[in-house]
């Protein structure tokens, strides 16, 4: 009986824990949802963090678990995630967007996760089991959503500039002040969508790995998706200010229909690859969006040292979770 008060007193502490990086994730990305409406004068920060985080928990109702079966059943094998695995990788991952958070580098909470995963499974069972399919995948699109936003936010721009050629800027500004409150609630949706998945998904390998629920349940359970949806929320209301500078001030400077473009265009490729079940960085995505609309203008409006300074950082994510996660793994053996 004591072995089972303390089984369950771990899955709580763990399932609190998860919460908390939710919370992080959304803190730490609010700048992705809201630096280009900020920036461009749209909204107040104060309005921006309220109005984002209400589309983060929308999205409940809109996307399938895709992503989240994809965290939970498609990353390691089935059988070797245990407690000190869960807390390993969650550690690793509030680590890194810990310190990202503090200097400013809008790096990626998704891969934060899956490198947190992978590091503490490899500490404890090695490279074997993990499925190459699942880290395949994910990795491919580290390059592949800033590509697609890139690709999208500047075919955007080029289509905005076109239709509304013969119209006057300030019309243009006005009506583009009103619809980048569309495409920032899209990508805040898309933003809810792809990344509160990524904590259930975690939350039920924990579940299924404690025996609180069987391995080919087809969804978890309803509380904790309300829990992780609203846990992302409560963070994007708090807001990541050192990063929405860099994004929306320092990168490239943007007018409200280079914000709309930008949004809209980032939030298709969440929107695809939520469909596809693929956990993104929705960082990456409106890093490659912002860069794509400000290059339409001129390359020079882009700082492409800062930029490449990101990407650098991206790179980084997953090796620096995985290391900080194993080690966290080794030290949890003593803890519990």
């Amino acid at each position: 009986m004591a072995s089972v008060s303390i089984a369950l007193w771990v899955v709580g502490l763990l399932v609190i824990l998860a919460l908390l990086f939710d919370f992080m994730n959304g803190f730490h990305d609010a700048a992705n949802s809201i630096a280009t409406v900020v920036s461009t004068g749209v909204l107040k920060p104060q309005q921006a963090v309220l109005f984002a985080a209400f589309f983060n928990v929308v999205a409940i109702g809109i996307f399938q678990l895709k992503v989240a079966s994809m965290i939970g059943k498609g990353i390691v094998e089935p059988g070797v995630v245990d407690h000190h695995v869960v807390f390993g990788a969650l550690i690793g991952a509030i680590t890194w967007n810990v310190i990202t958070w503090w200097y400013g580098i809008p790096s990626s909470s998704s891969h934060a996760l899956i490198g947190g995963i992978m590091g503490a499974v490899m500490a404890k069972a090695g490279v074997s089991k993990l499925i190459a399919g699942g880290i395949l995948k994910t990795v491919l699109f580290i390059f592949v959503s800033p590509l697609l936003g890139y690709l999208f936010g500047s075919l955007m721009m080029v289509a905005v500039a076109w239709i509304f050629r013969r119209t006057s800027p300030i019309k243009v500004d006005r009506w583009f002040r009103r619809l980048q409150l569309v495409s920032a609630g899209l990508y805040s949706l898309g933003h809810g969508g792809n990344d509160a998945q990524k904590t259930i998904g975690i939350i039920w390998m924990l579940l299924v790995a404690g025996g609180y629920m069987a391995s080919d349940a087809s969804a978890p359970p309803t509380w904790v998706i309300f829990c992780c949806y609203i846990a992302i929320g409560a963070g994007t209301m708090f807001g990541g200010w050192r990063i929405v500078k860099t994004m929306g001030q320092r990168l490239t400077k943007l007018k409200p229909v280079g914000g709309f473009c930008a949004e809209t265009g980032g939030a298709v490729t969440l929107f695809i690859a939520t469909a596809l079940g693929i956990p993104v960085s929705t960082t990456h995505t409106i890093t490659g969006a912002i860069v794509g609309v400000g290059s339409v203008r001129s390359p020079s409006a882009v700082r492409w040292g800062l930029a490449s300074n990101i990407v650098w950082a991206w790179i980084f994510t997953i090796p620096a979770a995985a290391f900080v996660a194993g080690m966290f793994y080794w030290l949890s053996m003593s803890l519990f």
